[in-house]
């Protein structure tokens, strides 16, 4: 009894925690309205019109994501509290993990990065304003969906054999896995259908609700998780849990995601979209969809197979150490942690400039698609590289503080900071890429990225293997997590090179190392000041959470504090472009 009450408490004061970073994050927001309007001003080939459109796009898809990442923060608190870090929670996340790669890979990232210039152009030439490709997409999509959804559900053993070894010592694990993944892979089918509707979405320019959607789905599984928590006795092993906290987990799970995804429903229909079945897929133009997205379909198979053999090194430590969280769970949480900036920052400018860059390149104007590029490059690496510093100086701290409670302990968390720190610095690279990458998607160039991809996922897999047999399970999925870092370094490089040679031989390169140059400097000397700042806070405090909390804060805010001092100090005119930081 005692047990439950504390993890109770530990859940409750980690809520509170993140209820405090949402309504900080609506504020951050709710003053940056000016930001793309300052950064891409109207130009001879984009109107003051445009610009307003644009940044009221940007803003709110900006609140969107803030709001859905915050509620989702608040989510994965309470599943780390629910399952902890180890074993269990491992059985749990990596059957959660096959519905998303299998509709990466049947349909996802066609989707995602070939189909908007697609829809953007037939809605330019068609006569009917691309009405009529709209419809045959989607009704191909559902078929396929359907199709891949149904056969998933039926392999699933095969499916998670791919994940997990199914070994005497691990077999209940495995088997517990195969159960999750049947409540679980019916995603796929929501997963696709969401994407579809929200590209049609944003081929109009509308792009607020498929940010907004995903809160839903937060709001169910923090509703579960807290029913979880809250209703049934939280077990301890694989052996503890019961057929009725599986069913909980897997119907609950998989019907956050279809409200998600149904929720966009009346938002295609007030934009004017009206779904009819068609089937006469042949000389509609698709074909050419289709080969485009073969190339991008092989892109996420490189992605997808360098995950499946990371998933297995992490899943191996966890048959290790099982109750130590070393493995796939701490990994998943880390890089989550990890991707926030990027999908608050970087996703959200790039999801409403690609129909933009799109036009650039089709109407043959390399110097606007130039500028846009060097410019998202620049203002977005204020934001994401004084944060991948803050990973890499507050890994251990931000990883207490978030997840060492209920099931998990403080040192339970102790390898997932580790993993977060070895992220960190990654996210400089893995951001800039995912720029430069869309630069290729605009022109519907889709080979070169896939290209970019197979060297990406070589490195990883390699780096990851070596990880795999060289390091003791203690450290070896952190010396993953440093892996995935180097990889996306490697690819950077690559893809710079290569997008240099498609813009005419200019990428703005010396201006880019300039400000990239005194971003660093001025991170990493934010950064010292701030690991200074924690450690005297933790000095002269007890242990415990409250104590990670003061220290952490204080060492936060003297980064946040210096990083602008410096920032202004070495004249970097880019921050005059972020919301609330004018002259």
């Amino acid at each position: 009894m005692k047990r439950t009450l504390r993890r109770q408490a530990g859940v409750t004061r980690a809520w509170r925690r993140c209820v405090r970073v949402t309504v900080s994050c609506h504020e951050a927001v709710r003053r940056s309205s000016a930001w793309i309007s300052k950064t891409y001003p109207p130009s001879r080939t984009r109107g003051a019109a445009d610009v307003a459109t644009l940044a009221r796009s940007s803003l709110l898809m900006a609140f969107g994501t803030v709001v859905s990442r915050a509620t989702g923060l608040i989510r994965q608190v309470l599943q780390g509290a629910a399952l902890g870090t180890g074993l269990l929670a491992g059985t749990y996340n990596t059957a959660n993990t096959v519905p998303t790669s299998l509709y990466t890979l049947l349909i996802g990232g066609a989707l995602n990065a070939v189909l908007v210039p697609q829809l953007v152009r037939a809605r330019a030439n068609d006569p009917d304003g691309g009405t009529a490709f709209e419809q045959r997409l989607i009704t191909l999509v559902v078929c396929v969906l359907g199709a891949g959804t149904a056969l998933a559900v039926w392999a699933a053993p095969q499916i998670v054999g791919l994940y997990m070894r199914d070994t005497a010592e691990n077999h209940e694990a495995f088997e517990l896995t195969v159960v999750f993944a049947r409540f679980l892979l019916p995603q796929i089918f929501f997963y696709g259908l969401f994407a579809i509707l929200g590209q049609v979405l944003n081929a109009r320019e509308k792009f607020g609700a498929m940010m907004w959607t995903p809160v839903l789905n937060n709001v169910v599984l923090v509703t579960m998780f807290g029913a979880y928590l809250g209703l049934m006795t939280v077990p301890d092993d694989v052996r503890d849990i019961t057929a009725e906290q599986v069913r909980l987990l897997g119907i609950g799970t998989t019907l956050g995601i279809a409200l998600q995804a149904l929720a966009l429903v009346p938002f295609v229909r007030a934009a004017g979209v009206r779904f009819r079945p068609r089937f006469d897929w042949r000389g509609t133009g698709l074909g050419k969809s289709a080969r485009a997205a073969r190339w991008t379909l092989l892109l996420v198979l490189a992605n997808q197979v360098a995950l499946t053999v990371v998933t297995n090194y992490a899943n191996a430590a966890d048959r290790t150490l099982p109750k130590d969280g070393v493995g796939y769970t701490a990994y998943s949480y880390a890089q989550t942690i990890w991707l926030l900036p990027q999908s608050i920052v970087t996703v959200s400018l790039v999801t409403a400039l690609l129909p933009r860059m799109s036009k650039a390149a089709a109407e043959g104007r390399t110097a606007d698609l130039r500028g846009e590029l060097s410019r998202a490059l620049r203002v977005t690496g204020t934001v994401i590289v004084p944060a991948g510093f803050f990973f890499l100086v507050f890994g251990p701290q931000t990883a207490q503080l978030l997840f060492a409670h209920g099931a998990s302990d403080a040192a339970a968390t102790e390898p997932l900071g580790h993993m977060l720190q070895a992220f960190g610095l990654g996210l400089i690279p893995f951001s800039a890429q995912y720029l430069l990458l869309r630069g290729f998607y605009a022109y519907e160039d889709t080979r070169t990225p896939f290209w970019m991809a197979v060297w990406v996922a070589g490195v990883n897999i390699g780096l990851a293997t070596a990880c795999h047999l060289l390091l003791p399970a203690r450290w070896a999925v952190t010396g993953m997590a440093a892996a995935y870092t180097l990889s996306y370094a490697v690819g950077l490089l690559l893809t710079a090179r290569l997008m240099r040679r498609r813009l005419g031989g200019y990428l703005d390169g010396r201006r880019l190392v300039r400000t990239y140059g005194k971003l660093i400097l001025a991170s990493a000397l934010a950064g010292a000041l701030g690991w200074a700042a924690a450690r005297a806070g933790t000095e002269v405090t007890s242990s415990g959470t409250a104590a990670t909390a003061l220290a952490l804060t204080a060492g936060a805010l003297t980064m946040a504090v210096g990083y602008l001092v410096l920032a202004r100090l070495l004249r970097i005119g880019e921050m005059r472009m972020l919301p609330g930081l004018r002259r």
